[in-house]
């Protein structure tokens, strides 16, 4: 019976989706052995060039955004020492990438809640990629009504950074939404509605540091490369090199007869 083996491989080739696909590549043993003791260049190239794609698939982003696209967020609670579990927001209170927008956001009543204790919350952006600290929204000991400012940082179709904090609501905000105010302060009055205001800010798409480490590791990695090629392809000449020397240090030497 005819009998192959083969290798499996998986090359992460870059694509237009969000997320890269593997592609799976099937190479017969018999022709990996082959190409391994082979000092044919084009060989060796082949799989390089393998290698190469796949570095390179590392390096695409992984997430790709348009103007427009919802950017996922989460959300958790944290009141008397105890937090808890991470909720989807729902997309109308998500950011919208590249678009600055307010949107009101409820806060659901922790249990055991007395009004003694501060009331926090965090979020989570972008697929967990941003986590923003524990943001204080009840009982802040402030007369003023909170907002909280997120700040996103994007270049090109990602998001690069992504900061919070609560501030003042400015008093144009609360002429236009004046029942936030009063209901806020009510303290049966639950779920508490808090503004969020996403502001966007585009920066450069050169990122000069980025792109030094970015060089570093592909010169590195292709060095290593190369290495690995040269060892192969001189193989045969370094076992023939040391089998004659074995050869020649292993001949007695003969002793000079004088007449």
């Amino acid at each position: 019976m005819w009998k192959c083996n083969f290798f499996f491989y998986f090359i992460f080739l870059p694509i237009s989706s969000p997320f890269p696909l593997p592609l799976l590549a099937l190479i017969p043993q018999s022709a990996m052995a082959g190409t391994l003791s082979s000092s044919n260049g084009s060989s060796h190239f082949f799989f390089l060039l393998l290698l190469l794609l796949s570095i390179a698939s590392l390096l695409s982003p992984s997430v790709a955004y348009r103007p427009g696209d919802i950017v996922s967020m989460s959300k958790s609670g944290q009141y008397h020492g105890s937090r808890t579990v991470w909720h989807d927001v729902i997309g109308r209170h998500c950011p919208i990438f590249a678009v600055n927008r307010e949107v009101l956001i409820p806060l659901a009543k922790p249990t055991g809640f007395t009004g003694a204790d501060p009331y926090k919350i965090s979020f989570q952006v972008g697929h967990e990629k941003f986590l923003t600290p524990w943001l204080l929204v009840v009982n802040r000991k402030s007369t003023s009504v909170p907002m909280i400012d997120v700040h996103l940082k994007y270049s090109g179709n990602d998001i690069h950074g992504v900061t919070a904090k609560v501030v003042d609501m400015p008093q144009h905000y609360i002429e236009v939404h004046k029942d936030i105010q009063k209901n806020f302060w009510d303290v049966e009055h639950w779920p508490k509605h808090v503004l969020v205001r996403y502001t966007w800010e585009e920066q450069s798409e050169i990122d000069v540091s980025g792109g030094f480490y970015v060089l570093f590791g592909s010169g590195l990695l292709l060095s290593f490369i190369l290495a690995i090629y040269v060892l192969q392809s001189s193989q045969d000449k370094l076992a023939r090199f040391v089998r004659e020397t074995v050869v020649d240090s292993s001949v007695p030497g003969g002793v000079a007869k004088v007449e």
